[in-house]
């Protein structure tokens, strides 16, 4: 007896035994026996045939036997039809939200970190009934052409149900099992991963069924990237550098290679610079987590006492002795093993403004370099450097900054002595800051005193900060030198997206970076022209519904944190009084009311269709009376509108984070708040269309950004800066 369903038929009572030749299934669609490409009687004529026969054919349940299971898995699958059309490529892999846009679409996930499958319905059709989703090791797409099989890393696919309608927030599932996932990356950063959502449940990746990484890496799963590399080390505890102007009395070099290197060929190189009364031999840490991934690592006697001026020549000159010197150096072990044009310069306090100066002397030919060359410098780090003056200017190079809220050396504050964060400002290059809560200057090293200044309790220790400090590294290293893309997420997300398992959740860090000008990024108002608070540097015009707008340096003129309504811009350090210095930046305030600032695009800037994400820089202003009345991480909404009034918003708390309060330290005038934490925001252009939203990009008129009650935290006063759409 045959009844009839969506599909056709489906056995209700088989009888008899069917009259068919033998069965040629469909790749894709298992239930089509009879090899027509739609289903039928005549494919349960054909499984009657097999079964009554005992061919295992018919084993629709794979246990090997034939029963009434069969039966109703066959039937199952029949019922689920053959699936048409083309295999649909498209981001699968998010972290679930808890609102708008429901699913945040990383490259990457850490250890631990909750893996959640999302479809956006305005992206592609959800399936109906139940369907099997894997997560499985990274296949190219020639590979996925010449191998279609499924097989789930955690060893079993998961059946997922998808709850159907127009919304992602109805569509993700959390991934189960994940723990089982290899996250051993080796001497890199991530083990990559697809994801497949088989809808017709043959095992094969086929028409119909939905991938994410197809045509590149699904999802990457971090290691843990406080934990050392799987590569031996050697360590040569000290030499000599013999070089034209390194004095004799800062001459030793400490060096740190893998055990392996006479089987390795274009290693990369990091050359650790030491501050003032500091020592060379301080940095094993670093030492042992780079040469443990495969990099050479060498530490200096840096002569820091007369000043940065001598702290860069000596980085200079110890860097062309290594490289003129490999044959020499560890009995030659080094020579035709690594490759100069990878190389890393890391300096601390004194040498961190000696490192920026250092690249800057090339850059001017007040040096010049006989076994190495400026292109070879791929990136600089600058660990809470001084800045005695202007000299330290990063240019062009893939800059890094980071910084302890606690340092009792290289204060940081708004008053006299140094503006460590003015030599990030005058970077030009790709940039990022690192800014670590509760981390005083020489957490940084093994050996210097305690200098933590902060409240009590909020010291959050040496192990701590520097495990902060090598994921830091690691991933700046591993992108811009071994160019691991997954490496990015760590320097653009939020902290408090990645969830590193290594670090407590109560740890605050604050990430910013900036792409090099001069790229494909769009910016529209970076506030260096168009002094006008009204308009934008771009051209645009800005309705202005905040109070308290001020447009100008990012410099807190009083030079006190003392809250004073006549300085807009307290708690602003990152620009050095009285020089050349210009980065500049708006502030404002809300109070209780919602309010926006609007950009109304220019015609040529309103197509934003080939661009990734809208990007912007924020903080909350020290010790104002809205900051400290509701101390917390700040949240508002970001909302595009395109030519035809169409509005798409998302408030950036959505992610899980917000505007962090400044760090609540005390001295430099009254109250409490220290210099103002920027903070990077940057928002894909997809969630804005997220589940049809019929957002037109390339027809963007308006990019609001509006605060008060009703989008956000109901007060706030804040500094902002570099609104840019992003090409990546």
């Amino acid at each position: 007896m045959i009844r009839n369903t969506r599909n056709g038929a489906v056995i209700s009572v088989v009888v008899g035994l069917a009259l068919v030749s033998a069965a040629h299934a469909q790749a894709g669609c298992p239930a089509d026996l009879d090899g027509s490409g739609e289903l039928d009687v005549f494919d349960f004529l054909e499984f009657q045939n097999l079964f009554a026969s005992g061919d295992l054919r018919a084993d629709f349940d794979g246990d090997g036997s034939l029963t009434l299971f069969d039966f109703l898995e066959f039937q199952n699958l029949f019922d689920l039809g053959c699936p048409s059309g083309d295999i649909v490529d498209l981001e699968l892999a998010a972290l679930g939200l808890n609102s708008f846009p429901f699913a945040d679409y990383v490259r990457a996930f850490n250890p631990g970190q909750a893996i959640s499958v999302a479809i956006d319905p305005a992206s592609a059709s959800v399936p109906t009934g139940s369907v099997d989703v894997y997560l499985v090791a990274d296949k190219s797409e020639a590979e996925w052409d010449a191998d279609p099989t499924l097989l789930d890393a955690r060893g079993l696919p998961q059946p997922t149900t998808f709850g159907g309608g127009t919304s992602t927030s109805n569509n993700t599932e959390q991934m189960f099992g994940t723990a089982a996932l290899e996250d051993d990356a080796g001497e890199s950063i991530g083990v990559p991963y697809d994801v497949v959502i088989d809808v017709d449940g043959d095992g094969e990746l086929g028409p119909g069924d939905l991938i994410d990484g197809r045509t590149g890496v699904g999802f990457w799963l971090f290691k843990d990237l406080t934990q050392l590399g799987p590569v031996a080390r050697t360590r040569v505890n000290t030499y000599t550098a013999s070089f034209p102007g390194i004095p004799a009395s800062r001459n030793q070099q400490r060096l740190t290679y893998p055990s392996d290197i006479a089987s390795r060929t274009d290693v990369p190189v990091v050359i650790i610079s030491h501050g003032n009364g500091q020592q060379y031999v301080w940095y094993d840490y670093m030492h042992d987590h780079f040469a443990s991934h495969g990099w050479v690592v060498m530490s200096h006697q840096n002569d820091t006492v007369p000043g940065i001026e001598t702290a860069s020549s000596t980085t200079l000159r110890h860097t062309d002795y290594f490289y003129g010197n490999l044959d020499v150096i560890a009995g030659g072990v080094l020579d035709g093993r690594i490759d100069k044009s990878r190389t890393v310069w890391i300096g601390h306090s004194r040498g961190g403004e000696g490192v920026a100066r250092a690249y800057d002397r090339i850059v001017t030919s007040s040096y010049v370099p006989q076994n190495y060359e400026l292109e070879d410098i791929l990136v600089v780090s600058s660990i809470a450097p001084t800045d005695f003056g202007t000299r330290a200017r990063p240019g062009d190079v893939n800059f890094h900054f980071i910084y302890g809220s606690s340092d009792g050396d290289v204060r940081g504050s708004v008053a006299g002595g140094s503006k460590p964060f003015a030599i990030y400002e005058r970077g030009t290059g790709n940039k990022q800051v690192t800014y670590i809560q509760g981390a005083d200057h020489n957490d940084f090293n093994c050996c210097g005193f305690n200098d933590f200044r902060g409240p009590a309790g909020t010291e959050i220790g040496r192990p701590e900060v520097q495990r902060v400090a090598l994921i830091d590294w690691l991933s700046l290293i591993q992108l811009y030198v071994r160019g691991n893309e997954p490496a990015r997420d760590v320097n653009e997300r939020q902290w408090e997206s990645l969830d590193f398992p290594a670090i407590s959740d109560t740890t605050v860090v604050d990430n910013e970076y900036r792409p090099a000008r001069g790229g494909s990024d769009r910016v529209i108002d970076d506030f260096q022209s168009q002094p006008s608070v009204g308009i934008a540097s771009s051209g645009a015009s800005i309705s202005v519904g905040v109070a308290n707008a001020f447009e100008g340096q990012l410099f807190d003129a009083d030079r006190t944190f003392t809250w004073n309504p006549s300085q807009p811009m307290n708690g602003m350090s990152r620009t050095r009084p009285g020089s050349i210095d210009d980065p500049r930046g708006v502030t404002f305030s809300w109070n209780g009311a919602d309010a926006a600032f609007a950009y109304s695009l220019i015609p040529s800037q309103v197509d934003v269709t080939g661009f990734e994400s809208l990007s912007f820089r924020a903080c909350q202003i020290s010790r104002s009376p809205e900051t400290t009345s509701q101390l917390g991480d700040l949240t508002f909404t970001v909302t595009l509108v395109d030519g035809t009034g169409v509005r798409s918003s998302i408030n950036i708390g959505a992610y899980g984070g917000g505007i962090e309060e400044p760090y609540q330290r005390t001295g430099d005038g009254s109250g409490v708040g220290w210099s103002n934490e920027f903070e990077t925001i940057t928002l894909k252009l997809g969630d804005f269309l997220r589940d049809g939203t019929g957002l037109d990009l390339s027809d963007i008129e308006q990019v609001r950004f509006e605060f008060g009650p009703g989008f956000g935290s109901a007060e706030g006063r804040i500094g902002f800066d570099d609104v840019e759409f992003r090409a990546e």
